[in-house]
């Protein structure tokens, strides 16, 4: 037995000298970014006698602390390099943007976004995580985000900025937006609407020198939890057959919760009527809050009650533990729209689909609720209706969702809605063939006349038929007609593949950024707390960026 494990040889590959040459500090690299140790590490006696046992040259010697971390600068800026390097050839990106405090410091993240032309597939890098200092008003949000754009050459290509409804981002955007955005208040005089292209509104320069942001989106996710934490909860609190019911089944909820949170007995307790823990509803998060009390009501009446007993709460009656149910009942469609908008390859075009069957299953729950919440599913579609009012005809989220071949128009029921979108596309395609060449419809629609001298045609002077040629109608409808859902049927129609990418590289949600965030905090551990800001930001964009780094070594067995 032993005898086998002599002879088991650690590999490398591939296996050039040079490859071979780097393996221990991009080991110890992978150990430091990608596991949080501290950089003593590389100097643990313990740590230095398994990297020694990877078979590389003589005269490779092992990182110390003050190598490694020139060595981690110069990663950094292999790194950066390789990323300015694939944006170079991308169109059209976009960013997600926010504000996160840790540790008495503040930190502005900036995520970005891109489809690749060739395979059609979402990519994702992290921009920065800056020390942000002094208070976060809109003009220092405003140049922050200017220079982060700036820095990797993005001020012509970002589409849009995804934020939360926080009135300093908002603020920032409508201060030094280039280009109207839809999102925006109508003004007060009755205009005709224009729609202005937002590449060339992005490449037209500023010669007064002021700052200049995208066109700015507000987060869908955000927008729900809103509708949730806000309009429902008012409706609730206010109305005379919840106000009373409501608030007395939370609170029992919650002293639940606190139990089982700060007692061992209580959480031994739930565990044995259970078989699971009940789980804590977290301030930022709405969802956990319907997560939680859904857990409860998983719990039968009787159990729950003898749980209750046990731990020295009120019991729950009859009329509370029903309102629980349909509580969950009627909000369970916003959590699954929060799921879908929160993922990782979501796009722009799933936004209006997913609130359009949003508001229908919403509706259609209403024969399931009793007289005590019948009124609910109706609050939950006007606060979208009146949240969402500028995002449901806006023009930017109906082309994202009908150039999306898994959407198109079926997410639509109203065919007069449908006629309107089906020209919106012919529109748009007509204007972006314009724009690549705009002579080729003209050309393609005059018949012409044998002119070949000799040919004997001329004297009959008939009209030659041009060979069949190309028509944004019929490329609409053949794309509209063909049965394929997968992205990859968007290369047969070249100019909905363009809107495709244009319109659908923003997210719906600025929730990558948050999880940039909650990286940031596996990062920024107790024992890394006196670490630079500026050293903090390198090592967690290595981290979140780790395909643009070099190789991260591989290890197989020979036998």
């Amino acid at each position: 037995m032993s005898h086998s494990c002599q002879a088991t040889k650690v590999g490398f590959f591939p296996s050039d000298t040079n490859y071979k040459w780097r393996r221990p500090k991009q080991t110890c690299r992978w150990v430091y970014c990608g596991r949080n140790a501290t950089y003593s590490t590389v100097e643990s006696p313990s740590f230095r006698r398994i990297i020694e046992r990877i078979p590389v040259q003589h005269n490779v010697c092992l990182p110390h602390r003050k190598t490694f971390a020139a060595y981690l600068d110069k990663e950094y800026a292999t790194m950066e390099a390789n990323l300015k390097a694939s944006l170079e050839k991308v169109e059209f990106v976009s960013t997600t943007a926010d504000i996160w405090t840790a540790n008495n410091k503040s930190y502005m993240g900036v995520t970005l976004h891109w489809i690749n032309r060739d395979t059609l597939k979402r990519n994702k890098a992290a921009l920065a995580c800056k020390r942000l200092r002094g208070k976060h008003t809109f003009d220092v949000i405003a140049t922050e985000l200017e220079q982060i754009h700036s820095s990797y050459g993005l001020l012509n290509k970002v589409v849009a900025t995804v934020t939360d409804n926080a009135s300093n981002f908002i603020k920032a955007f409508k201060t030094y937006q280039t280009v109207t955005s839809e999102s925006d208040e109508e003004e007060d005089e009755q205009e005709d609407v224009t729609f202005t292209d937002v590449t060339e509104a992005l490449c037209t320069e500023n010669n007064d020198g002021q700052l200049t942001l995208p066109p700015h989106y507000r987060c869908a996710s955000h927008t729900i939890n809103l509708i949730s934490t806000g309009d429902v909860e008012k409706y609730l609190t206010s109305s005379a057959n919840t106000k009373a019911v409501y608030r007395i089944s939370v609170a029992k909820c919650t002293a639940l919760w606190t139990k089982a949170s700060r007692s061992t007995y209580a959480a031994e307790q739930v565990q044995e009527v259970s078989q699971r823990k009940l789980l804590v509803p977290s301030c930022t998060r709405w969802n956990s809050f319907y997560e939680a009390i859904s857990r409860i009501t998983e719990i039968p009446l009787n159990e729950l009650n003898s749980l209750c007993t046990k731990l020295g709460v009120k019991c729950f009656n009859d009329k509370e533990y029903q309102f629980l149910h349909e509580y969950c009942i009627a909000m369970k469609p916003l959590t699954a729209a929060l799921d879908i908008l929160q993922g990782d390859n979501c796009s722009y075009g799933a936004l209006l689909p997913t609130l359009e069957v949003l508001m229908a299953k919403t509706l259609t729950l209403k024969e399931t609720l009793s007289r005590m919440t019948a009124e609910l599913p109706d609050v939950i579609v006007k606060a979208i209706q009146s949240r969402f009012a500028d995002v449901l005809g806006n023009k930017n989220a109906l082309l994202a969702a009908v150039s999306c071949p898994k959407f198109k128009l079926r997410w639509l029921r109203d065919d007069g809605r449908k006629q309107e979108v089906k020209e919106l596309l012919i529109t748009e395609c007509g204007t972006l063939l314009q724009s690549v060449c705009p002579v080729a419809e003209e050309t393609a629609s005059v018949p012409t006349k044998s002119t070949i001298p000799g040919d004997g045609m001329d004297f009959f002077g008939f009209e030659i038929k041009p060979e069949e040629s190309y028509s944004v109608e019929k490329e609409v409808m053949d794309y509209l007609r063909s049965g394929g859902h997968e992205i990859e049927t968007l290369n047969q129609f070249s100019n909905i593949k363009n809107i495709f990418l244009k319109y659908n590289t923003p997210t719906p949600s600025s929730a990558p950024v948050e999880r940039l965030f909650s990286l940031g905090s596996l990062v920024l551990t107790p024992r890394r707390n006196r670490l630079s800001d500026t050293r903090f930001e390198k090592l967690l964009l290595m981290r979140y960026n780790n395909c643009f780094t070099s190789p991260i070594p591989f290890f197989h067995p020979e036998y």
